[in-house]
């Protein structure tokens, strides 16, 4: 059965082929069932590829394997591996707390060209530099990273819910004035320029 990419492709080809047949024979479009046909072939169709296109590579970029494809952040991918659970990313990704396609953009939704308009230019930003300039040595997140991502998915649960520590600062991680990762607490994040030097996790191993 042919999937949503397939049908794109399938679009794309039979598009590329009406409007040939126009140029090789433009009096096809003589009639009024030529010039529908024309205006599907020119108009209809197009608009319909680039959105499918559009929609396609969207979907495509929330997968880990397209975040970690650039090479300024292949020490993060690797970093999700380290067989240490007082990495963050790494516990959550080994225990499949995120969804193990989406990890990264699970974590940072808000931060990517899906959040807001002005997140959705710095991801743009990255894009330019990955391809045009240069990454930055060390990348960090406009602002710092947000207690809202890791609420979203631990408020209301037992476990963060009923720790003590958490229970005496809540309206401050919530009203993110104290961050989750700050020194003390969950600070050990990715550390991508050590990732190297660590043991790995095997899965299946």
């Amino acid at each position: 059965m042919i999937g949503p990419t397939g049908l794109l492709y399938v679009l794309i080809v039979l598009t590329i082929g009406l409007v040939g047949v126009f140029f090789v024979r433009p009096s096809v479009t003589a009639g009024a069932g030529g010039k529908i046909l024309a205006f599907m072939a020119m108009c209809a169709l197009p608009a319909v590829c680039v959105g499918g296109g559009f929609f396609s590579q969207m979907q495509r970029s929330e997968e880990t394997k397209f975040c970690i494809s650039c090479h300024a952040m292949e020490n993060y991918g690797k970093s999700l591996y380290v067989d240490d659970p007082s990495y963050i990313p790494a516990k959550h990704f080994q225990n499949h707390r995120v969804p193990a396609d989406m990890a990264c953009y699970a974590c940072h939704a808000d931060y990517t060209i899906y959040g807001p308009l002005k997140d959705k230019y710095q991801g743009l930003k990255r894009v330019y530099m990955q391809y045009i300039s240069k990454p930055p040595e060390h990348i960090t997140i406009p602002g710092g990273y947000n207690n809202h991502q890791c609420l979203r998915c631990h408020s209301g649960a037992r476990g963060f819910e009923e720790n003590a520590i958490h229970q005496s600062m809540m309206d401050t991680l919530k009203s993110n004035q104290v961050s989750c990762i700050s020194s003390g607490c969950h600070d050990t994040i990715h550390n991508a320029s050590e990732v190297s030097h660590l043991k790995m996790w095997r899965p299946g191993s």
